[in-house]
């Protein structure tokens, strides 16, 4: 089992940063790669960013490239989402997730574990 705790989460204004940080801890040697996910109500976990565990390959969803950054640091296992220039529409509540998959990883149904969730409002 891999267990994942988001953090970092809150209230910015518009044009604010904030960095989400996931902690993950348990038998997490088969993980090929870390995802973040975004969530606003009656909608459906929207991918935003996936990061390979083995390599340096990463991949970012059109809506927030040129502002968000992903990265990883395996020996402390933790990812981290660099998110700049926040706007209204990247309000909702941020998952991280693992999977050992090695594919379609812009689908939330790859992923095998999932944190709790960390809420991100922009707002002014």
């Amino acid at each position: 089992q891999v267990q994942l705790v988001e953090s970092g989460g809150g209230l910015v204004q518009p044009g604010g940063s904030l960095r989400l940080s996931c902690a993950a801890s348990g038998s997490i040697s088969d993980i090929n790669a870390m995802g973040w996910f975004r969530q606003i109500p009656g909608k459906v976990r929207d991918f935003v960013a996936v990061i390979s565990v083995t390599g340096g390959g990463f991949h970012l969803s059109d809506s927030v490239k040129g502002r968000f950054t992903v990265s990883r640091d395996n020996a402390k296992k933790s990812v981290w989402l660099q998110m700049n220039d926040l706007k209204a529409e990247d309000t909702g509540v941020y998952f991280c997730a693992a999977t050992r998959g090695s594919t379609h990883y812009f689908s939330g149904a790859t992923y095998d574990y999932w944190g709790q969730g960390t809420q991100v409002t922009v707002s002014s």
